[in-house]
């Protein structure tokens, strides 16, 4: 009998510092695999749709206790469905207390400061569930491939990032990263469709023509930082991407559990309001 599958199981091993053991790689996960799906496309949008109610009672009393803070880190090549996701998962969960960052270009004056400054400002408060779409990882991925930093600046901003993300850990925010593993080819098919359909042009940019020209050397500089910084406390986990419903399925069902080990709570009742009647 074969192993059920858990989702830890797509979960990139802990870095270890001085580790020398095998290294990460992206080829270990088959981004077309669906190992949680109900047997139909139909079947899974009904238990996203079931996911989605629990994580607005539970982000509904996140809010309320404003104790704890969640950040849910999404990364993936172009067309993996990062926006995608953050509309399926969260169509039933009330905004009051999500907040979407999206991480473009830096500025100018983003670009004069350390690479995680414009970062910092955009972490969640107390009782927030923030979403980066993109995120401080860009700054480990875009320069390595197209060789404007060095190994030893990558290495430290390595570093860096698992210092800062242990810094919001001990601060009270829980971690859920998440690299959104597309193939090439559906890749090429969902570049294809935006073409093809005027509507969807304001998607496409000629630019991720230039970086799928890159593709295998984006897929190493993966590896290496996930690798890097798949960390106890804010672990990285690889979910296939080329279908898009069961992809949306399997982070909302990481998020469900994470918000429910939290076991948030709304504030105790106000004594001075027993009784009190409103005229």
């Amino acid at each position: 009998m074969s192993k059920q599958p858990a989702l830890d199981d797509f979960r990139v091993p802990f870095f270890v510092e001085g580790n020398k053991a095998e290294k990460f790689s992206l080829t270990q996960h088959d981004p077309g695999a669906k190992p949680f799906s109900a047997g139909s496309k139909e079947a899974d949008r009904d238990r996203l749709a079931s996911i989605g109610l629990k994580l607005d009672a539970l982000q509904e009393r996140l809010h309320a206790q404003r104790q704890q803070r969640v950040l849910l880190v999404l990364q993936g090549m172009d067309t993996s469905g990062k926006d995608g996701t953050i509309r399926a998962v969260f169509h039933e969960v009330d905004p009051l207390g999500l907040r979407i960052v999206p991480f473009k270009v830096p500025t100018p004056i983003e670009a004069a400061h350390d690479f995680l400054w414009r970062v910092h400002q955009q972490v969640p408060a107390p009782g927030e569930l923030t979403v980066f779409n993109r995120s401080h990882y860009e700054d480990v991925l875009v320069p390595v491939v197209l060789e404007q930093i060095g190994t030893a600046e990558r290495e430290r901003r390595y570093q860096q990032i698992r210092q800062f993300e242990a810094l919001l850990v001990d601060s009270g925010t829980t971690f859920i990263k998440c690299m959104l593993h597309i193939s090439k080819d559906e890749q090429r098919k969902r570049l294809q469709a935006r073409v093809d359909d005027p509507d969807k042009h304001w998607k496409f940019d000629l630019a991720d023509l230039e970086a799928r020209k890159h593709w295998e050397h984006y897929q190493r500089a993966y590896e290496d930082a996930l690798a890097a910084t798949s960390t106890p406390d804010a672990p990285w986990y690889v979910i296939p991407a080329d279908s898009k419903t069961h992809r949306n399925m399997m982070i909302a069902e990481l998020l469900l559990r994470t918000l429910s080990a939290l076991k948030p709570e709304f504030p105790p009742a106000k004594i001075e309001l027993k009784g009190l009647k409103i005229e």
